[in-house]
């Protein structure tokens, strides 16, 4: 389903600023209402512009990353440790210095005090737990074994937050180097460079062609650095903006997953992602359908996420998970083969499980891989180039110093 984002008035007057994921316009004003809220604007939030994007980063969830993982850790011990459930969130409450965090608790164990189940009252913290998060819940008031469910959820949130870090982090050197060795070459071109043509012009000595054009490339740089650090920036600005076309993303996702070397990646890491999600909630008694809906909004690629809509009208259909998935030619055969396996045997959910194992393990071999060949290529590269620059500028220096000698 699609992501709205919202603006609401709650019964204190105070503003309510979030997303939902909801079937239509409609369907996200009729919850609002339902909650005791008052609908101020609700929209596609892939309509939403780049402030209030900016904004979103700036001001981050009362609950995420690794506070999310702590609070279902401490909730799920003091559940199996025998607590009742409002006596478990009063202690809760007492622990985040966050004033959101604590505002949120609160009011989940007001509404838990009011008669309302965990998840009900979960779902309508304002977009503030995930679907994901709400539908685990869920399943475990229906099966009698919270704690359990909610040790599991806690296992599921960490891994996945272990995977993505693993990716940031792999890409943070390379990035910094990039940054580094495009400020190098700007100041090398912009700045060195200009001097030597300088001192070559005041000499009216005879300069190699090569070396004519890198000096004309430093007083271009010189003259129009400026230029050069804007334009990537617009052009970064542009990239962001028109990703959130529905259109223009998922062409961008198709074409990403075309390449070599990134598209095998980016297929390993959301096929670790799919795996983890339905597995996690098939194993806790969520239905497999809702397990697809919920499955493929956890994935960052739009081609895959539209495979995983069209496996689960065809699971709908009675075509095994599988095949299903295999249709569109794009989730990898040993992840096929697993599933195809899990269903053979009855063990579906272990096998996803084990297929987000295995895939976990190839992406963090294969970043590991990427990460040790891109440095040195990088650095190779920078060397390569900045002695290209010296070469072509000193060279002029020593025949002049050879012929006067």
């Amino acid at each position: 389903m699609p992501l709205y984002h919202y603006k609401a008035l709650n019964a204190r007057g105070e503003v309510l600023d979030g997303q939902m994921e909801a079937a239509s316009n409609g369907e996200v004003v009729a919850r609002l209402q339902e909650q005791g809220h008052l609908p101020i604007e609700a929209r596609l939030a892939s309509e939403g512009g780049g402030a209030s994007t900016w904004r979103a980063l700036l001001k981050p969830k009362p609950f995420a990353g690794a506070r999310l993982v702590q609070f279902t850790q401490q909730l799920a011990t003091l559940l199996g440790a025998g607590q009742p459930l409002d006596r478990a969130l009063t202690i809760l409450l007492e622990l985040p210095e966050d004033e959101a965090a604590r505002r949120t608790i609160a009011d989940v164990r007001d509404a838990v005090r009011g008669g309302s189940a965990l998840s009900t009252a979960l779902e309508r913290q304002h977009g503030t737990f995930s679907r994901l998060y709400v539908n685990m819940v869920r399943a475990g008031e229906a099966g009698g074994t919270m704690h359990e469910t909610l040790a599991r959820l806690a296992d599921y949130l960490e891994r996945a937050r272990a995977l993505q870090g693993r990716v940031i982090n792999a890409l943070i050197y390379p990035a910094i180097l990039l940054v580094m060795v495009g400020l190098s070459l700007l100041f090398l071109l912009g700045y060195v460079v200009p001097q030597f043509a300088q001192m070559y012009e005041s000499l009216d000595a005879p300069l190699p062609f090569f070396t004519k054009i890198i000096l004309a490339l430093g007083l271009f740089v010189r003259d129009w650095w400026i230029v050069l650090l804007v334009v990537p920036a617009l052009a970064a600005l542009w990239f962001d903006r028109k990703r959130r076309d529905p259109v223009f993303r998922e062409a961008f996702d198709g074409w990403l997953l075309r390449r070599k070397l990134a598209g095998g990646l980016v297929a390993k890491i959301e096929t670790a992602r799919l795996a983890r999600t339905l597995g996690t909630l098939v194993r806790n008694g969520v239905p497999l359908l809702t397990a697809l809906g919920i499955g493929r909004n956890v994935l960052g690629n739009r081609v895959l996420a539209a495979d995983v809509d069209a496996a689960a009208a065809e699971v709908k259909n009675g075509v095994p998970l599988s095949i299903a998935l295999g249709k569109g030619k794009r989730f990898p055969r040993l992840a096929l083969q697993m599933v195809q396996v899990g269903e053979e045997s009855g063990a579906l959910d272990a096998m996803l499980v084990k297929t987000a194992e295995t895939f976990e393990t190839e992406t963090g071999l294969a970043l590991d891989r990427l990460l040790a060949a891109l440095v040195p290529v990088v650095t190779i590269v920078l060397a390569g180039i900045v002695g290209i620059v010296v070469i072509a500028v000193l060279m002029p220096l020593y025949d002049l110093t050879s012929a006067i000698g």
